[in-house]
């Protein structure tokens, strides 16, 4: 019973991770995005999600070049196993939004 809780635990904090990540870059992503709109959007969204009952010391960095945003957001599954922490990292790349000439 407790291993199926487990692997629920930490299905939730994997896709919580991923969506914190897609949500983060694309706002580093946007064409006037920075490096810290994207982690201020992937924190804010970890917090919406329930924070630190869902994943627990969580980190967030981004990097942006010219053609493209990334994202990464890492933290740990809570545990319902004593003594086993699980790290979860999930990172996320778009394309840099930029304005053409027609």
């Amino acid at each position: 019973m407790f291993l199926g809780m487990q692997a629920a635990l930490y299905y939730h904090a994997q896709t919580v991770a991923i969506a914190a990540a897609q949500q983060g870059a694309r706002a580093a992503g946007a064409e006037q995005g920075r490096e810290s709109d994207g982690v201020g959007a992937a924190n804010d969204f970890l917090a919406d999600a329930g924070g630190d009952y869902v994943l627990t010391a969580t980190s967030t960095s981004a990097n942006r070049t010219a053609t493209t945003a990334t994202v990464t957001v890492s933290g740990f599954s809570l545990s319902v196993i004593p003594g086993w922490k699980v790290r979860i990292t999930q990172s996320a790349s778009v394309p840099v939004e930029q304005v053409t000439a027609p």
